[in-house]
């Protein structure tokens, strides 16, 4: 597979997850998130698509850079780069779709351990990709301090 294919499969891929999950998370938000206590840093629901569309970007970039390299822990990377999208996808339909901050919370955890680890494998196979994947940390670091907040706000 040439590398152009490649690239644009690696940025499709986050960018489909995402989608998927919007899908969920517009419904929901309508109606049930705003019904609920929210703490006082929650950005405005605006600033969520801008933000996650570019951390899907750079996400896919730093996959297209992992894929393309002949590295040893390639296949590794990949695969850690997959749960951590799994996890990434399926906590919408949890948190949204189910109404559920704390199935959110028992997701965005494992997600948070994950995009780390991946970060650390990525490291070591390509540096750069593992830069990219710094601002999503950084997000869903932001995002798991807001989940566990809206839970706590509204046990």
């Amino acid at each position: 597979m040439n590398n152009t294919l490649r690239l644009i499969i690696s940025i499709l891929l986050p960018q489909v997850t995402g989608a998927l999950g919007a899908l969920v998370t517009i419904s929901s938000v309508g109606s049930w998130y705003q019904t609920i206590n929210k703490p006082s840093f929650t950005p405005p629901s605006w600033v969520f698509g801008p933000a996650w569309t570019t951390l899907y970007i750079l996400m896919g970039i730093a996959l297209f850079l992992i894929w393309k390299s002949n590295h040893p822990l390639k296949k590794q990377a990949l695969w850690l780069f997959g749960i951590q999208l799994f996890l990434n996808g399926i906590w919408s339909p949890a948190f949204f779709g189910l109404e559920s901050p704390i199935l959110g919370l028992v997701i965005i955890v494992p997600l948070w351990i994950m995009i780390v680890v991946c970060i650390k494998v990525f490291f070591q196979v390509n540096k750069t990709a593992s830069y990219l994947m710094v601002p999503y940390l950084l997000w869903v670091s932001f995002a798991t301090a807001l989940n566990a907040s809206i839970w706590y706000l509204n046990q």
